[in-house]
């Protein structure tokens, strides 16, 4: 059972560094361009781990952005109550997510290839079957479903119910913006840097998610990991295209290039 704890967390941990730095940062923002084989094995693992199909998941998190805190938001606390976001949040975005028109008018430039359309998408939930007949394969039925179960909490509530939901109403704030995005207490080992939410929203194009000194975003350093050797490369932070190694690497200098954030619809 002990295994099974460990594996499943494991489990659910990467399922969030994949959201974070592939669908999140990478896809949904265009924040930076992954090597293919880096970018579909975590395309595949999140369709494995939690049903999602990358465009459909791209194209609901960009309507939220566009409509941040407004009554087409998908996923508001300020229009839905904290508990129900918190929760629900899981179901709220996958409702968003398969609404055609959503996908339609937020899904360009998303991954539209064969197999996302006739596997990830037209199976999506197979991939949450397979997931659960390999854990009880490995583990056994009893430890199998509370592997299963484990995987399946720790990114429903982690992702969809801590992140979107206290994101967006408890927390600190290191920018003004427009809408109630929150920076929560640094927890980066676990979410990735997604806690950090006010700077994303302030700054959705960022690779980077940390501002201050002592916010640590563990998704900008797999990505800076990544880039070193070769697996990672168009990287923008701050809407600046990241140049390592220089002044802007540390943002204290004029950069380069200041280019406009891509529209998200």
């Amino acid at each position: 059972m002990l295994y099974a704890i460990v594996a499943a967390a494991i489990g659910g941990w990467f399922s969030i560094l994949c959201l974070s730095v592939f669908a999140h940062r990478s896809i949904a923002h265009r924040a930076v361009t992954l090597h293919p084989v880096v970018a579909h094995v975590m395309r595949f693992w999140l369709w494995f781990s939690t049903g999602t199909a990358t465009r459909r998941g791209g194209a609901g998190h960009r309507k939220h952005h566009v409509f941040t805190e407004g009554a087409e938001d998908p996923h508001s606390p300020v229009i839905y109550g904290l508990p129900r976001v918190f929760f629900g949040g899981y179901w709220l975005y996958r409702k968003e997510s398969l609404k055609p028109e959503t996908i339609a008018q937020y899904g360009k430039d998303c991954p539209d290839d064969w197999i996302e359309r006739n596997v990830y998408e037209k199976h999506d939930n197979l991939g949450l079957v397979l997931m659960l007949a390999l854990d009880i394969a490995v583990f056994g039925v009893a430890a199998g479903l509370v592997a299963y179960a484990i995987q399946i909490v720790w990114v429903s509530v982690w992702a969809a119910g801590f992140i979107n939901g206290v994101g967006h109403a408890l927390g600190y704030r290191n920018w003004k913006t427009q809408e109630a995005s929150r920076n929560i207490m640094p927890i980066a080992v676990i979410c990735s840097g997604e806690e950090l939410h006010n700077n994303h929203h302030r700054w959705p194009r960022s690779a980077k998610f940390s501002m201050k000194w002592f916010e640590f975003d563990l998704g900008w350093a797999v990505l800076r990991t990544l880039s070193a050797v070769g697996l990672a490369k168009d990287i923008y932070v701050k809407n600046r295209r990241w140049k390592p190694g220089t002044a802007q690497d540390a943002l204290d200098g004029p950069a380069d290039a200041v280019e406009p954030e891509p529209e998200l619809s």
